[in-house]
């Protein structure tokens, strides 16, 4: 009974020091915003800072290992994104296994994606889109923000469900895959809100559907994917995962006090600007989506034939 009870003692008094929250990320995109945003909500809770570290390269591969390699006391933490349980199958030689080596904090969001197609395409829906990619087969370029991105899984699982033949072009980054399409070089993109729901607005872009299970609150007039490929849904996840072996009481701690953020209204509507759905749950429920999230884009990405390039 002592060491339980001495490890529950300590996990009371975490944090005694600042902690290290390591982003794979370049600074100033989603992925950093929504770390300072509960980074800093979690420094007023527990009283310690909790301090951003960008470290990106390697696909996210740098950063997640830095935290596998970390001892497992708390006080380095991973921002969990959709990319970890994409590598998990794009990589072949990781020096880590993901579901092994860190452990489900919590998650913290879900992002659409939105099927965008260039104006000039005749189509308005995606049973119009579907039926115009089946007569004319490989003559629809499908942009992607590079090789193994959310996007391009995602534009893959939609060419496997709904059985049609579109040619990737890999772009480095969604800034030029944008600017293809707007000019018409591509003609769809699975992208992410942000920097493209403007060019909806204003109609120089034209948005098809949403890839989440349910609809999106910013455009409810959009339909899902799913709505006409049942069982279709792909987005981003946002989450935090800490070294395997992490004392189960510093999780739950950590846990307890991220959904109690999430819940909180004015974190929720600063996710909504980020374009995210909060998602509450418990670290057993990050572990499962981990687990479906990486079991299905490895099921993809081995259908697809995807390599790095």
């Amino acid at each position: 009974m002592l060491p339980a009870v001495s490890r529950a003692a300590w996990a009371q008094g975490y944090p005694t020091r600042p902690v290290r929250w390591i982003v794979p990320f370049p600074p100033g995109g989603g992925t950093d915003i929504v770390a300072r945003l509960i980074g800093q909500w979690l420094s007023e809770r527990l009283g310690q800072p909790f301090i951003i570290e960008n470290r990106p390269g390697a696909g996210t591969n740098i950063g997640t290992e830095s935290v596998v390699r970390a001892p497992p006391d708390g006080y380095t933490l991973l921002l969990v994104a959709s990319v970890n349980a994409i590598n998990a199958t794009l990589y072949d030689k990781l020096s880590f296994n993901f579901i092994r080596d860190v452990a489900p904090v919590a998650s913290i969001m879900r992002q659409p994606l939105i099927m965008l197609v260039n104006p000039s395409l005749a189509v308005k829906t995606v049973p119009e889109f579907i039926a115009y990619a089946k007569a004319n087969p490989g003559k629809i370029n499908m942009a992607s923000a590079g090789n193994g991105t959310s996007q391009h899984v995602s534009g893959e699982l939609f060419k496997i469900m709904a059985g049609i033949d579109m040619v990737h072009v890999p772009y480095r980054g969604t800034a030029p895959a944008l600017t293809d399409l707007l000019g018409g070089q591509v003609q769809v993109y699975f992208a992410t809100p942000g920097p493209s729901i403007e060019y909806v607005r204003v109609d120089k872009l034209r948005a098809l559907a949403v890839t989440t299970a349910a609809r999106w609150e910013t455009l409810p007039e959009l339909p899902t994917v799913g709505d006409f490929l049942p069982g279709f849904e792909a987005s981003l996840l946002y989450g935090v995962g800490a070294p395997k072996n992490t004392p189960a009481e510093i999780i739950d701690k950590l846990n307890k006090e991220i959904n109690a953020g999430l819940a909180e209204p004015k974190i929720k509507a600063q996710l909504a600007d980020l374009d995210g759905t909060a998602l509450i749950g418990s670290p057993a429920d990050f572990a499962k989506l981990i687990a479906k999230e990486t079991e299905k884009w490895g099921k993809v990405i081995r259908a697809a034939n995807i390599k790095l390039q």
